[in-house]
């Protein structure tokens, strides 16, 4: 299963007003009985859970990396990274490969993370976010763009770019690689 996400044809900032709309869009996924969203331009694709290759010498959080159609991605465990209790994958989980920034030079890199399921794409007005409370919340206050209320549920809203930074899609690309034959890994199109 490999879903593509259709990018709007005005790149915008989901909770910064970049694309004029008073929406936001916001791809929403579940862990454990939590519903989380991430800005939907930061999603480039959900694939099915594949083979993952361990990397040694990463965080605890870093499943490893996968060969997806010959780019390797690093794949990390986002209950891991959360703190939250691990749990057996299901035929629900999956991984939401997402595009991080790093803000001082501009490049992108693709990083997947592993969710228990994901739900749907939501539009959220921003009158409908409130600010990120300071206490009760499983998650670090600091990963947080906010709490959107939709319908009758409340979804905790992430900012990716403080999820994983900068600085952790330096190190995890900085680990050392994992043995391959020459046949198992293809090189990066460019």
């Amino acid at each position: 299963m490999t879903t593509t996400l259709e990018r709007p044809a005005t790149a915008g900032t989901g909770g910064h007003g970049g694309n004029g709309s008073s929406c936001d869009r916001f791809l929403s996924f579940c862990l454990g009985e939590e519903e989380y969203a991430l800005e939907i331009l930061a999603v480039r694709e959900i694939i099915c859970l594949l083979d993952i290759t361990p990397l040694p010498q990463t965080p605890h959080y870093v499943k490893g990396v996968i060969n997806l159609r010959g780019r390797i991605i690093p794949v990390i465990e986002l209950r891991a990274k959360f703190g939250l209790t691990s749990t057996p994958y299901t035929e629900q989980t999956c991984i939401i490969v997402v595009e991080v920034e790093d803000p001082a030079s501009g490049d992108a890199t693709q990083i997947g993370i592993i969710v228990d399921s994901v739900r749907e794409v939501l539009d959220i007005a921003r009158g409908q976010i409130d600010p990120t409370p300071s206490f009760g919340c499983s998650v670090p206050v600091q990963y947080l763009l906010g709490i959107g209320k939709v319908r009758s549920k409340v979804v905790i809203l992430l900012s990716i770019r403080h999820v994983i930074t900068a600085e952790d899609a330096a190190r995890i690309a900085a680990a050392p690689a994992p043995c391959e034959s020459a046949g198992d890994v293809q090189p990066a199109s460019v």
